[in-house]
Parts: structure tokens; sequence; C-alpha cells
């Protein structure tokens, strides 16, 4: 008797033993690696039968992170991870909120799931303006005021969303009435390769990582070999960028994903030393100072031809650049609907940015390419 109760009481500890194991912490980095390799903003984690997706920076700045548990059919979640916003995954439906997205969508093949869409006039990818004029692609709203009324209807399997701080109360209300509502930063990415690895978050949704990985070796492959191109280029041609915006003069900062192209492309940014991601404000006499001698003037602005830009400003007539007819704009490839084309695929693209940038201030590297985005203003 003794003999089957000393048996039985092992067998018990044993069986909690093993179920202590069992809900042990998922510790996420210590085994399995993170398979993101330049975006600083996103985490992959991928286990069997579930991926964790940690959006470590959905705004600038942010000190909240999100994380979300991609499950897949009859996969069994640890219960250290039950805390998190649980997706089925491969989604059917979705709702996305920055044109940014589309191209993921399009490259991935699946932009007949996209049901809802905030203002759809700013989408101008020719398959989904199909979808949209087909009347498959609701309208949501605007990003700061999302219909939620349609958006509970509609009921996607996911929205998209995106922050400027951790106030929206439109996703909060999504949210608590039981939509999964996933933020993206992939705006807040200054790095080119880092911006288009974003693709990667979209191939988790929808089961596709190997396309998505695919792809975007293949986007990596053409921006290095590109960079190559002008690695032992000796001369570097002064740019000037931006345009005047309600009494000052926008140009991108140093640290800029905007810089960071000219950098990359042999260019001599003629504020390339300065600090920050943004925007820097100059005065008109300071810009004038500076660069009027500028080789090159880059994206000024949404301008389309150089009439427009002098009766914008008869000033803009003194720089070197506009007499000699060396100003580039990313603005006149448009939608059908206006939407400018580079803001919307140039993020998932860089090597065509880059190529487009080395075309312009090396011409004789690429003599047969023809530019997707940027264009000589006449």
């Amino acid at each position: 008797m003794k003999f089957v109760k000393n048996t039985a009481f092992f067998f018990l500890i044993s069986m909690l033993f093993i179920q202590c194991k069992k809900e042990a912490p998922l510790e996420i980095n210590s085994v399995v690696k993170n398979e993101i390799q330049y975006a600083k903003g996103f985490e992959i984690y991928k286990y069997k039968g579930f991926s964790l997706l940690k959006v470590t920076q959905p705004w600038p700045n942010a000190t909240a992170s999100f994380t979300y548990i991609l499950k897949e059919k009859n996969a069994i979640i640890p219960d250290s991870l039950k805390q998190y916003a649980v997706v089925n995954v491969p989604i059917k439906s979705i709702v996305v909120t920055s044109t940014t997205h589309i191209p993921s969508l399009e490259i991935l093949g699946v932009e007949n799931s996209l049901i809802g869409f905030p203002n759809t006039d700013y989408i101008s990818s020719e398959k989904t303006r199909k979808n949209i004029d087909a009347g498959k692609v609701r309208e949501v709203g605007k990003n700061e005021n999302l219909n939620t009324e349609v958006l509970i209807d509609i009921a996607p399997d996911v929205i998209v969303g995106f922050g400027l701080s951790n106030s929206n109360p439109s996703l909060d209300i999504l949210q608590k009435s039981g939509l999964k509502v996933l933020f993206n930063g992939d705006w807040t990415e200054q790095s080119p390769l880092g911006k288009a690895e974003w693709i990667k978050f979209f191939g988790a949704l929808y089961g596709l990582d190997q396309k998505a990985n695919t792809t975007f070796k293949e986007i990596e492959k053409e921006y290095k070999t590109t960079l190559a191109l002008v690695q032992n280029t000796t001369t570097k041609p002064t740019v000037l960028c931006g345009a005047m915006y309600q009494d000052q003069w926008y140009v991108p900062q140093g640290e800029s994903w905007a810089s960071l192209f000219l950098k990359d492309a042999k260019a001599n940014y003629l504020w390339a030393n300065t600090k920050g991601t943004g925007g820097l404000a100059l005065p008109f006499e300071v810009v004038l100072e500076k660069a009027q001698q500028a080789n090159f003037w880059i994206a000024p602005g949404d301008y389309v031809t150089l009439k427009q830009l002098s009766d914008s400003n008869p000033h803009y007539a003194e720089f070197e650049a506009f007499k000699n007819k060396k100003v580039y704009s990313y603005a006149i490839h448009k939608g059908a609907k206006g939407g400018i084309l580079f803001f919307e695929w140039s993020p998932t693209r860089p090597d065509w940015v880059l190529k487009d940038l080395i075309k312009i201030l090396h011409p004789e590297l690429l003599p047969n390419y023809t530019p997707h985005f940027y264009q000589q203003l006449q």
C-alpha cells in the first residue's frame, strides 16, 4: 500500500513538473532569431504554428510597443503569450490606412483582399484603382477620424493603422468593438532598405513570408548592385532640395530618408551634415546664399514645370540649377485621381529611387535606364 501511495505521489509530482514546463514563459529573444535585418520598428519571431510580431516603433519617439500573435490553424499558444492580441492567419480581408501599404499588397498578389481605405482618391496604383472603381473597396473616412460604423459593418480580419502618438480614439473604439487593429510604423523608418523591409509585416499576415522574403532580397540585391556603381565615382555634384512653404524653405535634414538616398547616390547634398530626420526650416536668403550655385535641384515640392515653379516665387529663377534646367521632380507621375506615385511606391522600391538619382547625377553609369519617379522639369 505504501508503495502504491509513493508511486501515485511521484506520478503526481511528475505531471505537475511537466505541466509547469509547458507553461514556462516563452523567451522570445533567447533562442529564436528576429528575422528582420534592416528595419528598426518591428521584429518577427517564428515558432511552430505561430509567429510573434512586435511593433517597437509605431510612431516617432514612442515609448510603447505592440505585440501580436499570428496564429496558424490548430496552433497552441503558450499561456505566457495569451495576454497579447491574437490574429488568425492567413487573413482573408484587410483595411489599410496608408498608400504606402498598397504596393506590398499588390506585390504579394493579395490586393483583392483590400475591402476598405480612408479617402480612396489618394490611391494611384492601377490594380487597386480597378478594385476601387468596381466598388470592392469601401470608403472608411479619414485617418484621424475613421468611420467606425462602416468598419464594424465590413468587419475586416485586420485593420492596419498608424498613429502620430498614443492617442487615436478611432482605433481605440474599433479595438473595443472586437476588431483586430495592428499598428504599422513603416513611415518612421529612415533607412531606405529598412522602410522597404516592412513588406515582411504583410507577408506574415498572409502566410506569405517566403514570398515577402524573396521579394525583399531582390530589392536589396538591386539596391546594393546599384550602390556599387557609384563607389569609384570621384565627382559629387552639389544638390539643393525642397522649396518654400509659408515663408520658410524646408530642406531634408541630414539623417533623413531623403538625405540618405542622396548620400548613397554620391551627391554633395548641401545640408547633409545637419542633425535630425525631419525637415529643416530656413529663410529664403540663407538657402540662396548657400545653394545658388548648386548643380542640381531635386524635389522642389509638387511643381511639375519650371514656369509653375517660378510663378509661385520669381526668386527661384536666381538659382543656377533653375537657369540650367537641372530641376527634377517626383510629382509629374500621378494616378488617375491625382495621387503622386512616388509617395505610394518609393518606400517599397528604394532601388528605383536610387537608380533615378544616379541617372540624374551620374547619367553615364546608367545610360539605358528610364527613371520611375524623377523627371526633369521643362
